[in-house]
């Protein structure tokens, strides 16, 4: 996959003045959550207390949240800028769902002693190589490359060494420099131009926002899918309930999975709307945030089985490079909420 965006922010900024409205998203949901286990439905006198991270995570639950104001809401909103400040909340009992990374969702359940379950995947691919080589299409053309990115010791990190090791090559192959942040990899690039940055959205789109001659070449989930023996994608981060709070509000936590796929589907059909409520909620702004969704789109609502494929796959992979990212051990099945 190549992807050229030069000229970006043309036309990004005529938004949509009909709001972020979702009724057949949420009627499409409903429709499908008719075949579940557990009937949805909202619980009188019930706020579910739902926390999530800034960035790809929270961008496709922005309509859910933007729905839910006022004295009638079912849900409280919470936003964070590291899963660490998250950690404590659950613990303590004072959030009920949360979205964060999928190996800090494995950790806690290992921690928690099977006290969470995951209930979707809300980020899928979200790692891409950059460049200014258009030619540059798949992992082979890394040889000999320096390769700027960030997450040392993280899921980035680890993803890409695991797709290095499946594609024959290894780190000697290549130079992987770690910047601390992704503005400093773009300011790396800027400078080299015959090196490759490796950047999450959404600030892979920033960067090209400021380089105009910058590309994105491929997402990394190409080289994942094709190791991957199911052929399933990456699961970025997940949504988990604390499992006492599932167990006493069944049909809440039902209603919440239906809500967050409807809101995903809403974002998705109107961006420039979901762009507008991405900014205001602090988590980018919505020149960005439009064309992430558009161009890459991140969110996904992922339910069931198809979860519990990508989420164990994801694992899997992280187990095998450091056993330690997901608590030492692979969740066993009490840890996949299958409605």
């Amino acid at each position: 996959m190549k992807k050229r965006l030069a000229g970006l922010l043309a036309g990004v900024m005529a938004l949509s003045l009909f709001g972020c409205s979702g009724n057949q998203a949420q009627d499409e949901a409903q429709q499908q959550g008719e075949t579940s286990q557990v009937e949805a439905g909202y619980e009188e006198g019930l706020t579910t207390r739902v926390a999530a991270l800034k960035g790809p995570t929270a961008m496709g639950l922005v309509c859910l949240m933007d729905e839910n104001e006022g004295e009638d809401a079912h849900y409280s909103f919470d936003l964070y800028t590291s899963g660490d400040e998250i950690v404590p909340l659950i613990a303590k009992d004072e959030v009920d769902i949360a979205l964060i990374p999928t190996n800090l969702a494995a950790t806690l359940y290992q921690k928690t002693e099977g006290g969470v379950q995951v209930l979707d995947v809300n980020a899928g691919n979200v790692l891409y190589v950059v460049s200014h080589d258009e030619s540059l299409t798949d992992l082979s053309g890394l040889k000999g490359k320096t390769v700027y990115m960030t997450g040392k010791g993280t899921s980035p990190d680890w993803t890409l060494q695991y797709l290095l090791n499946k594609a024959g090559m290894s780190e000697s192959d290549l130079t992987i420099e770690f910047k601390s942040e992704a503005t400093e990899v773009a300011s790396a690039l800027a400078q080299d131009a015959s090196a490759v940055g490796v950047l999450p959205q959404p600030f892979a789109t920033v960067a090209m926002l400021q380089d105009q001659e910058l590309s994105v070449n491929f997402p990394l989930e190409n080289a994942w899918k094709e190791y991957s023996p199911d052929g399933s994608g990456i699961a970025t981060g997940v949504t988990i309930v604390r499992k006492a709070f599932a167990e006493e509000h069944p049909a809440a936590v039902a209603q919440f999975v239906l809500d967050h796929q409807a809101s995903v589907k809403t974002a998705e059909e109107n961006p420039g709307d979901a762009a507008a409520l991405i900014e205001e909620y602090g988590i980018v702004k919505a020149a960005v945030a439009q064309q992430v969704i558009e161009h890459f789109n991140p969110m996904v609502a992922t339910t069931g089985e198809e979860m519990q494929t990508w989420v164990s796959g994801y694992l899997e992979m992280l187990y095998e490079i450091a056993p330690d990212a997901v608590g030492g051990k692979l969740p066993d099945e009490g840890f996949y909420y299958l409605g």
